[in-house]
């Protein structure tokens, strides 16, 4: 299992960087770069602990139970992750409702949190 989280840890970092690229261009897209940097690096944290989710939500609330309300994680982070789901939704799915440059700006400051967080919690995944 550390192999696989390494490898999401990783995919994290690059997609992230994506999400750079991207967010002049296309906050659309930026945005859910970002929060599949952050999807990929709780994954990679869980993957650590031989827990799987497979659906967007489970992880949501996985965050939220076993991180944020186990006093683990700051509340500060679970609303970085909550934003970070809604900002995909609407970049994925908004239609004519599109994402700003600015909240993909956000969005990848609020991905950088959470890789940093997960970085300080599984410091063997660096």
């Amino acid at each position: 299992m550390k192999e696989f989280a390494i490898a999401e840890f990783q995919r994290a970092n690059r997609t992230l960087s994506s999400a750079r690229l991207l967010s002049d261009s296309d906050p659309d897209s930026a945005a859910s770069r970002a929060y599949y940097a952050a999807f990929h690096a709780i994954t990679s944290l869980f993957a650590l602990r031989d827990k799987r989710y497979s659906k967007h939500t489970a992880i949501r609330a996985a965050v939220h139970k076993e991180l944020i309300l186990a006093d683990e994680w700051d509340e500060e982070l679970g609303k970085a992750y909550d934003f970070l789901l809604d900002a995909r939704e609407k970049g994925d799915y908004g239609g004519t409702n599109q994402v700003s440059i600015s909240t993909a700006e956000i969005a990848i400051d609020r991905a950088q949190m959470i890789i940093d967080a997960v970085k300080k919690t599984c410091p063997e995944l660096i």
